[in-house]
């Protein structure tokens, strides 16, 4: 089987956000037992990301979450160090090892130089994982940063290792789309959404497996991190206008944004960067126009919402904490496939 195609736009070679620039992923993913989490990075270029800062914008659809980094995001527009994604309860210490590793870099941090805005995004994966345990360390971070490449793995990996979405094993996806003469790249951390919700490719797939047992009227729980990378020349505003359209493909798949789900997306470009030190010159370089942002717009929906199928696909079983385990999205398909079902494309 192969996962369902959305939209008509073509992808990148690799269908992936390291289609776009130089971005590079690296994943930790830690298997013990009762522990099931990890760390994933993004990295947007190849050089100094404090030195050189790309362009930056967040838009927080509901903000259920413990983020660091997004109000210095929402005031100057740039990224100054790698996007990390991690469980709750790590984001402290992942912050902690972004600082460290700015430090290391550049000693006059702290001192002659203002400090670093660290980015940390995070999922409460605390069914599959023993969150409580506190298993992430800064070596765990700098292990993910250290093994970053542009071909990196999907589903149960990294950030991804314990989290659950629409009551299946969820995790880390990644898509591309082609709009025109640029890219969008979107990379997921999938921990959302209750199973009758959820829609495959438009099919009303959650609706045909909760049929015919009896269900609850529990809240939508949990969360997505969506990151979105572009080539195309976007400043921070409108970046933050692609970050929105984010919340397009995740409705499509199911979510209603839920009371207690934290759903935060991000986008960056890699078309240019803004210098840190004042000596420097800013980039001359000429925006995309508002009125060419709608490809980009239909962009940034098709790939967030294969981004979260290719989570979901990817996903191996996952055995955790106190006996925890979730199913995955591919033994239902072959489920329902072998029952001849018309609800599934």
């Amino acid at each position: 089987m192969n996962p369902p195609r959305i939209g008509t736009l073509p992808t990148g070679p690799r269908d992936a956000i390291s289609d776009v620039g130089e971005i590079r992923v690296g994943h930790v993913t830690l298997d013990l037992g009762s522990i099931q989490t990890g760390v994933t990075v993004v990295v947007p270029h190849a050089g100094d990301i404090f030195a050189d800062k790309p362009p930056a914008a967040a838009a927080v659809i509901n903000g259920f979450g413990k983020s660091v980094g997004l109000i210095q995001i929402g005031e100057l527009g740039t990224l100054e160090t790698p996007i990390a994604l991690t469980n709750t309860f790590s984001v402290g210490v992942v912050m902690q090892a972004q600082i460290r590793e700015a430090m290391a870099a550049h000693p006059k941090l702290g001192r002659e130089w203002a400090t670093v805005n660290p980015l940390v995004f995070e999922c409460n994966d605390g069914y599959l994982n023993d969150i409580r345990a506190l298993a992430v360390g800064e070596e765990h971070y700098r292990t993910a940063l250290a093994s970053a490449s542009a071909a990196f793995a999907q589903g149960s990996v990294g950030a991804g290792r314990g989290m659950s979405a629409f009551e299946l094993k969820g995790g880390i996806g990644t898509a591309s789309r082609r709009a025109g003469d640029y890219t969008v790249g979107a990379l997921v951390l999938a921990n959302f959404g209750r199973l009758e919700a959820l829609m495959l490719a438009g099919h009303p797939l959650g609706r045909k497996l909760t049929e015919r047992k009896k269900r609850d009227d529990e809240a939508e729980k949990g969360s997505i991190i969506i990151v979105l990378a572009t080539d195309a020349p976007l400043d921070a505003r409108q970046l933050r206008r692609l970050a929105l359209r984010a919340g397009a493909g995740l409705a499509r798949t199911g979510s209603v944004f839920g009371h207690g789900s934290g759903d935060i997306a991000l986008a960056f470009s890699t078309a240019y960067t803004v210098p840190h030190l004042p000596t420097k010159p800013m980039p001359a370089l000429a925006m995309l126009h508002e009125t060419r942002l709608d490809p980009l717009f239909y962009a940034a929906a098709d790939a967030t919402e294969q981004a979260i199928i290719h989570a979901l696909w990817h996903a191996e079983p996952v055995r955790g904490r106190d006996g925890h385990k979730r199913r995955t999205f591919r033994e239902i398909l072959r489920k329902l496939r072998d029952e001849d079902n018309p609800c599934v494309p």
